[in-house]
């Protein structure tokens, strides 16, 4: 696995133009070298401004959309169409320029077509397979969450690939997650951090705190955490990269 790397940015706006601008340059080159594309990702509202961004480059990129796989690392275990689910919010703002299939969106189950979480993890993991995400992308929660895996409730030596949550300490209370066996299989992983309030415990994990799931999730071949100046204000400065 990779040692994470952090990529510093002066504010908020730069990262998401950085972001979307790398995570758009990496398909690319992604595409250039192979047929198919597994791209996994996270909700929230900083990754939905990348998301807008990332959209806007779409029509003059070249991107090959009908190559382009889209999974999630965690959702909320509530109806299809509750504005609460991540993949509702994500796929609005991409389908603008994004020509999606149905058979290349992969969204975790809503509430309405299974019992509970863990039938719904169930059935994720199966979908997943043996599928390998060429990119991650990862949020990180004030408490150290990443996905909705939580401190105190991480069980690292899970073999399974998703995870039904029932207890989660932020509404709502039932979620899906994929474990960290789904998500350090993955070939990179970036975390997308911004904002003050998240300097502490950006600044724990990266100093291997075990008791953060976020510092337990490595890539196979990279590890990047795309900060702004505030999410990096607590680490020493040989950490922070231009």
């Amino acid at each position: 696995m990779s040692a994470p790397r952090v990529l510093r940015h002066d504010d908020l706006d730069e990262l998401v133009q950085d972001a979307a601008q790398s995570l758009m340059d990496t398909l690319l080159g992604l595409q250039a070298t192979q047929e198919t594309v597994h791209l996994c990702l996270t909700g929230g509202r900083m990754a939905n401004q990348i998301y807008e961004r990332f959209a806007e480059l779409v029509p003059d990129s070249g991107l090959n959309t009908q190559a382009l796989h889209l999974w999630w690392g965690d959702e909320r275990f509530v109806p299809t169409t509750d504005p609460e689910r991540h993949a509702l919010r994500t796929l609005s703002i991409l389908a603008r320029t994004l020509q999606l299939s149905s058979a290349q969106t992969h969204p975790m189950p809503a509430s309405g077509g299974k019992a509970d979480p863990g039938e719904a993890a169930y059935a994720y993991a199966h979908e997943l397979g043996n599928t390998i995400f060429d990119v991650c992308l990862l949020g990180l929660g004030v408490d150290g969450h990443v996905a909705s895996l939580f401190p105190g409730r991480l069980d690292d030596t899970s073999s399974s690939l998703a995870v039904g949550v029932n207890d989660a300490p932020q509404a709502p209370s039932e979620r899906i997650s994929l474990t960290l066996n789904a998500i350090n299989r993955s070939r990179r992983v970036w975390l997308w951090v911004g904002g003050e309030q998240k300097a502490s415990v950006v600044a724990r994990a990266l100093a291997g705190d075990p008791d953060l799931p976020a510092a337990h999730v490595r890539g196979q071949l990279e590890t990047l955490w795309f900060l702004d100046a505030e999410a990096a204000s607590q680490l020493p400065q040989y950490r922070c990269e231009l």
